[in-house]
């Protein structure tokens, strides 16, 4: 993050209040890679093949983020998709973050950008992989480490 804070500065981008919407943004983010890590855990106990999986699980997941490309300009009215794209592709738990990063700090100046509920869906994500990801790890415990 320090490193990302020096770039914006030489590229110009001003000092803003809103820079500090970055910490919950990374603790809800944190939550849900949390939550994502131990129900890969307990499949990873189960499938050991599935770490040569997620590589590619993990770059299909990347490109449907947003993350190379502006979702709403992707799947505008012009683009001949489905209109239930758009919402599925922006509920996408890795462009909820990314979009709530990118507003605290880049897009923060253009006010009225990030809607309410994107915070909303980043917590309900964060929850859900979070309390969930805790629950199926733990159903398993006594399973770990006996071969």
């Amino acid at each position: 993050m320090a490193a990302l804070a020096v770039i914006l500065l030489a590229f110009g981008v001003p000092p803003a209040v809103s820079w500090v919407l970055a910490v919950p943004a990374l603790l809800l983010q944190f939550l849900f890679n949390a939550g994502v890590s131990l129900v890969l855990a307990r499949l990873g106990s189960k499938i050991p093949d599935l770490s040569q999986l997620m590589p590619f699980l993990l770059r299909t997941w990347m490109y449907a983020s947003g993350v190379m490309y502006s979702i709403p300009h992707m799947a505008g009215a012009h683009s001949g998709l489905p209109s239930w794209v758009a919402p599925v592709l922006q509920a996408n738990p890795a462009a909820v973050y990314i979009d709530l990063m990118r507003f605290a700090l880049i897009d923060s100046f253009h006010a009225g950008q990030l809607p309410d509920h994107v915070w909303l869906i980043a917590t309900g994500w964060a929850l859900l992989a979070a309390v969930g990801g805790f629950i199926y790890f733990w159903k398993a415990e006594e399973t770990y480490g006996r071969g």
